[in-house]
């Protein structure tokens, strides 16, 4: 059996840093069959001071389809991780972010030093190359992709993209020391879009209830999502769900929430568990996302399994959706057609509400029926090793 070691930032059973988390652990029940997965990741969850409670930490852990390492601060150095790595048999090993100082510099690093065994490295850069997330910190990203480029450091390595769009975001950035870029979707949660009709209908005599739910940073684009509701008409309540990664930035955004018209009841709800995400969404009317850039968005499909439509930023791989009846994808340029789609859900008659909603959970299903997801996910780890040999 292929031998798969994954180095992330966080993983189960944390749920507060999004997206690579999901896509590692939707990968591992999905292929942990047919893969050895191992994986080495945080003792704790993002931006938490203390580590999990229910786990082995510095040793590891069988946790579903995989063995999992939880990594102390203490033991995060160069040098202890390229003997971990170098002690743990695998065929692949796998880095899920370009950037992360700690669970991908820090093994490229010890590579570079020798230090490592010679096995094939893939990278997937989760978005991180995306002209939103990018644009945030730019100078100091690009020296780095400039120094490395120099060292050699990504020389001779796989890059996975999750959509198209996501591999152009690689050339633009990397330039041609991407030689090898795989497409391989991200691999979706194992959940039924929700079945029961009374979560299609909404009660239009009360405010048109919008979410957010995301990590709230910069790249997730809060302030657009405040600014836009500063000029809707219409009655709304506005819940936020997410932790705060960036106390300057929700200052900011708490200054906006201030001001804002009497109609528009804001809310901060604090952190969701992963297993109470498709409840939550159920409750909502809309979910309101203008992100900067996702590679994929694991957060939208969670809101299209629950049937409810979507108001998102054109940044992301989810396109067309107006045309697929599911929602509305948008130019950060243009804010007054966020305005223009919220006041469209507000002014929906019940029937067509409810057809609208039921658009989203049909699309739902072709969606998490789509076979072709694991299979690309399958090619990019064989072909790798076919490669290789």
């Amino acid at each position: 059996m292929v031998k798969i070691l994954i180095m992330v930032g966080h993983y189960l059973p944390g749920y507060k840093s999004g997206g690579a988390l999901r896509t590692i652990a939707n990968m591992v029940a999905h292929l942990g069959g047919e893969f050895e997965f191992r994986i080495i990741t945080s003792d704790r969850d993002f931006d938490d001071d203390v580590p999990y409670s229910n786990v082995g930490i510095n040793q590891w852990n069988i946790i579903g389809n995989a063995h999992v390492y939880y990594l102390s601060p203490d033991q995060r150095t160069t040098s202890n991780i390229g003997n971990l790595i170098s002690e743990t048999q695998h065929d692949i090993l796998y880095l899920n972010s370009f950037f992360d100082p700690v669970f991908t510099i820090c093994p490229l690093l010890a590579r570079l030093m020798r230090k490592l065994p010679h096995q094939p490295i893939i990278i997937a850069p989760r978005g991180e190359f995306s002209e939103g997330a990018i644009s945030l910190k730019k100078w100091k990203k690009i020296g780095y992709i400039v120094i490395a480029r120099l060292i050699g450091f990504y020389r001779n390595i796989v890059w996975q993209a999750s959509s198209n769009y996501e591999a152009n975001d690689i050339r633009r950035v990397i330039g041609n020391i991407a030689t090898q870029i795989v497409i391989a979707p991200d691999a979706l949660q194992q959940i039924k879009p929700v079945v029961d009709e009374a979560s299609l209908c909404r009660i239009t005599s009360v405010p048109l209830r919008i979410c957010f739910l995301s990590r709230i940073s910069p790249i997730k684009n809060l302030d657009f999502s405040l600014q836009v509701l500063s000029k809707v008409t219409v009655p709304v309540i506005f819940d936020i769900y997410g932790p705060k990664e960036d106390e300057d930035y929700w200052s900011l955004c708490k200054s906006i929430i201030k001001i804002l018209p009497s109609s528009i009841k804001v809310n901060y709800k604090g952190c969701i568990e992963n297993h109470l995400v498709n409840n939550m969404f159920r409750n909502y009317d809309l979910f309101l996302f203008p992100t900067k850039g996702e590679n994929f968005g694991h957060v939208i499909l969670e809101s299209i399994l629950a049937g409810t439509p979507v108001l998102i930023a054109n940044t992301t791989p989810w396109r067309h959706l107006k045309s697929l009846g599911i929602g509305w994808d948008l130019s950060l340029e243009s804010p007054d057609a966020f305005v223009t789609a919220i006041e469209e859900v507000a002014s929906l008659e019940k029937e067509d509400y409810v057809k609208l909603r039921s658009c989203v959970r049909n699309y739902a299903e072709e969606v998490i029926n789509d076979s072709s997801i694991l299979d690309m996910n399958r090619r990019l780890f064989l072909g790798v090793l076919e490669k290789l040999n």
